[in-house]
């Protein structure tokens, strides 16, 4: 059930923009590269983002655990 929510909230975060570090960073240095490159590249990119993203909902759970177990001991005293 946790993962429905924090999957149904995901859609409310605008995360669509990169910073102007990993602009700076990326462009020309992606622009260096050979088409194979580009691909290895972007597939290394896919798998920061993919552990990012596992981390995050990771996280997500163990909050909400947290979140209900303080509300839990809240209640009992």
């Amino acid at each position: 059930m946790i993962d429905v929510i924090y999957n149904y909230r995901q859609g409310d975060i605008h995360s669509d923009e990169f910073s102007d570090d990993f602009n700076k960073l990326c462009i020309p240095f992606e622009n260096s590269l050979s088409e194979e490159q580009i691909d290895v590249f972007h597939k290394i990119l896919d798998c920061v983002s993919d552990t990012a993203a596992a981390e995050t909902r990771a996280a997500y759970k163990v909050g909400f655990k947290d979140g209900v177990a303080l509300m839990m001991e809240i209640q009992e005293n």
